[in-house]
Formats: C-alpha cells, structure tokens, sequence
C-alpha cells in the first residue's frame, strides 16, 4: 500500500470514531439543556479535555508551531500567557461560576446566565450578549475551517477548498445531531489524541536530529537568537504576548464547561487534570517547532514550504504513514474540536438568547433541538464563506476573535461572580466599549502610518487589541454600575447563596 493509503485508513477510522460518538450522544439528547449543556452531567475528565480541547484548536499544532518555527522561542510568551490565564480562569471562574449558574434559574448559557444574575428585565444585556457571541464567533469558526483546508492542502495535496468543505461536513454532522454530549466526548478523545501526538513527534524527532546537543547547535546555525525568551522582542510585544492570557475570562466556549461539572467537588480534579493537559501540549508545541528547525536546517533538500505545517510535515517524515495517518488525525482533532464547541454555543446564542426573545412564543423541547441544529447548520455556512479566500494566518484570526470575547464577556464574568454592586446597565456598556474597542482597535491598527506602506507600522497595531478593550470594558463597567446600582433582595440572596455553597465545600 501507498503512504497515502495508510493515511487515508487512519483518518477514516478517525472520522468514522467521531460520527459514533455523535450517534451516540444524538440518543441521549432530549431537550435543549441536554443538548445545549449535556445536562450538567460532565466528569472531571471530560470536562477538563473537553475545555483543553475546544481551546486550543489548530493554532497549538499549526499556529504556534509555525510561529516559533520563524521567530524562535519569544513567540512563547503567548503560551506563558495563556497557561497563567488557564490556571486563574480555573481557580477562580470555574467553582463559582458552576453553583452561580445554577443558583440563576439553572442558567444554560453565558448571556442567560448575566440576564438571570443581574435581574435584566429589558433583554438587552441577552441581546447584545448574543449578536456578540455570533460576531467573533464567526470569524473563530472561519479560522478553524482555514486550518481544516489547510490541513488537507498539506497533507494530502488536495485542494483547498475541498479540503475545506470535507473537514467542515464531518465536524458539522456529529455537532448537528449530538449537541454538548457529541462535542463534549469527542473533544476528550480529541484531547487526548492531540497531547500524544505533542510529546511523540517531538520525542522522535530529537533521535534524527541527533539528540538535544546537535539539535540545539543547529538551531543555533539557523540564529543564534532562536533560543532566547528576550531577543528581539520589545516591552510592548511581551505584554500583548502575556495578554492573550486575559482572554480565557470571557471565552464562552471554555467557560461553558465549567457550567456542566457535574459537582463542585469535581472541579477541582478536573483543574488538575486540564491544566497538566495544556502544560504537555504547549511544551510539546514549541518542542516540535525547535525540532523543526533543526531537521530542515541539517536537511536542506526536505523544503517546508509553509512554517504553519512543520508540525504535519515532521510527523509524515519521521513515523511509518499509518502513525503518520493518526497524528494526522489529531491535528484534525484539535481543529474539529474547536469548531463544534464554537458551533455550539453560536448556536445556544441563535435560539435559547435571540429567538426565544425574538418570537415569544414556546416550542417543544425536540422543536427547540431542531432550530439548534439548523442554527449550527447555518452558521458554519457563513463561516465557510468567510474561510473560502485564505486571507489571513490561522493565528491572526484566533487572535482577533480571542481579544473580542476576552475583552466584551472577560471583565464582565469576574465582576459578575465577585461583585455585589455589578447592574446590568453597567454590564451592557462595559460589554458594548470593550466589543467595540477591540473592533476599531484592530482597524485603527491595521492601517500604516507611512501611506506607501504596505504592512502595519503605526503604534497601535503593535499592541494586541485585548489590552485596551478588557480595561476600557473593566472601567466602564465599574463606574456605571456605581451609578446605576440600587439594592436588589433577589440578587443578593443569589449572591449569598453562591457564596455559602462555595464556603461550603471548602
């Protein structure tokens, strides 16, 4: 048989595995909890992969990889950033918001959720919460849909847009029918594939470049400054780097997780368990990129043609074509699994926050199941169509997506769990600024200061857009709720019943 062949096998299984698991979560879909949140029924386990996995998409084995492979190991500072965010978003955000959410009228989603905590009787906050929501997520669905064509592009030599149009119909198809469940278990096997795949090519590749000595003297021919945190970084770039970190706060698709634990108790565990999970992966990314440069600097006739697939391009070379075929496959894995939880929640946002809204009027718990899977089906359309002309770096549109939800959900999560005084007039502004911050920020930054340009050069552009958000959402939030706050007995026996369970379980 023919490499390819091997490969297409262990795909096959792959895919096949997933459709599986969508049948199978698809029989145990009843009503729209179960099909939004899985029925707050998540272990420890799953739920902590399942977050690890719809987080770090095809940016961990393609994105930061291809980074590194090109700027060397200051890029790292993007995963120093993140693993901090990781953790503080699981010490602090996940326990409470957990008890918080259910306390609120078994809240299912994030916008119901704040509509809930902060007795919002306008809709509004649910409203604006949910046309954010669909915003960046659409350009995060778009962002893994560009991974899954490249993925195929590189692997297989396909055609982009096939390569496009396939990934996105097996991802769509076990999300359309298993809802939380489906995505919640294949992102744990997911998981688990990927942080194998993370530590085995590296591992392997360390052996044919010649050990960690020779490996490190050929990076160095490269560039000296390939193994410096510091060289040719500048203060700016290492804060925007670290920032990426205040993201997590208000990621809908990570925090969502936190809601369906399935106790209190299984929290902690399941912090244990995620963030071991993302400290072997992220090492295992930035292994591989190192590894990288030194395989194709002592072998100068293999040409990595683009530094976004060393990762697919070392594990092809160094294993037999069926291993090569399941580490290809977790790299689709960690594109899928980002792309059925955003599905997900864009679509929790169409229907359980706009169209109930919306319409006013009930449907049957297997009606309201329908209009999510036609939600999901219509948003990764849209999503594809804004993926079809690969205009930007997997990173960049990651990034962009990351600082919106960061800097419009991030600050608004902490002071809704933390702070008595938040109103939902404050919460709606704050969201609104920070939303839009990042918006023009990015725009703002994208345009050069010298008009015969052709890349950014101004200010701006070199500080990512969530730093200025977050702050802007985290002030304005604040003083408007200082304004607009008046006593609530509803809201603070929630507050204090939050706080006496949390106390609790201490």
């Amino acid at each position: 048989m023919t490499d390819t062949t091997y490969q297409i096998i262990a795909l096959s299984i792959y895919l096949a595995a997933m459709l599986f698991i969508g049948w199978y979560a698809y029989r145990k879909t009843a009503d729209l909890s179960d099909y939004m949140l899985g029925g707050r029924g998540l272990g420890p386990a799953v739920a902590a992969l399942s977050a690890g996995a719809s987080d770090m998409s095809g940016w961990l084995l393609l994105g930061l990889p291809g980074a590194i492979y090109l700027n060397g190991l200051v890029e790292v500072w993007i995963a120093i950033g993140l693993t901090v965010g990781a953790f503080l978003n699981w010490f602090f955000v996940a326990p409470r918001l957990r008890i918080y959410s259910f306390v609120t009228s078994d809240s299912i989603t994030i916008p119901s959720f704040l509509e809930n905590r902060l007795k919002d009787k306008s809709r509004l906050l649910r409203i604006v919460s949910g046309i954010i929501i669909l915003i960046f997520f659409t350009f995060y669905v778009s962002s893994g849909m560009v991974a899954s064509g490249l993925f195929f592009q590189s692997s297989f030599g396909m055609d982009y847009h096939l390569g496009l149009v396939l990934g996105s119909i097996v991802v769509v198809a076990y999300t359309l029918f298993g809802g939380f469940l489906a995505v919640s278990y294949t992102d744990f096997v997911q998981g688990i594939m990927m942080v194998l795949a993370l530590i085995a090519v590296p591992a392997v590749g360390i052996f044919a470049t010649g050990g960690f000595g020779e490996t490190a003297a050929s990076i160095r021919e490269v560039d000296p400054n390939m193994l410096s945190l510091v060289s040719g970084a500048s203060t700016i770039g290492v804060i925007s780097a670290v920032a990426w970190g205040l993201g997590y706060f208000g990621q809908p698709h990570i925090i969502v997780r936190f809601m369906a634990i399935k106790t209190l108790k299984e929290v902690r565990v399941a912090r244990r368990i995620g963030m071991g999970w993302m400290i072997f992966s992220l090492l295992g990314a930035a292994a591989t990129a190192l590894v990288g440069i030194a395989y194709f600097q002592q072998n100068p006739s293999a040409t990595l043609v683009d530094p976004e697939s060393v990762f697919l391009d070392l594990s092809q070379i160094l294993f037999h074509p069926l291993v090569a075929g399941f580490v290809l496959a977790a790299v689709l894995a960690a594109i899928m699994s980002t792309i059925s939880s955003q599905l997900l929640v864009s679509s929790s946002a169409l229907i359980e926050d706009l169209y109930k809204i919306a319409f006013k009027k009930e449907s049957s718990p297997k009606g309201y199941v329908n209009l999510g899977r036609i939600a999901v089906a219509l948003i990764a359309v849209i999503a594809a169509y804004l993926a079809w002309e690969q205009n930007n770096t997997i990173l960049g549109l990651v990034a962009y997506a990351w600082a919106g939800f960061g800097a419009a959900f991030g600050p608004i999560i902490l002071l809704s769990l933390f702070w008595r005084k938040l109103t939902s007039m404050g919460a709606l502004a704050g969201m609104i600024v920070g939303a839009v911050t990042v918006i023009v920020w990015d725009l703002i930054g994208t345009i050069p200061e010298d008009p015969g340009a052709t890349e950014t050069t101004n200010f701006i552009g070199s500080v990512y857009e969530i730093i200025p958000g977050f702050f802007l959402c985290l002030l304005v939030t604040w003083l408007v709720s200082l304004v607009t706050y008046k006593p609530d007995a509803q809201i603070e026996k929630e507050f204090d019943e939050t706080v006496r369970l949390i106390n609790e379980d201490k």
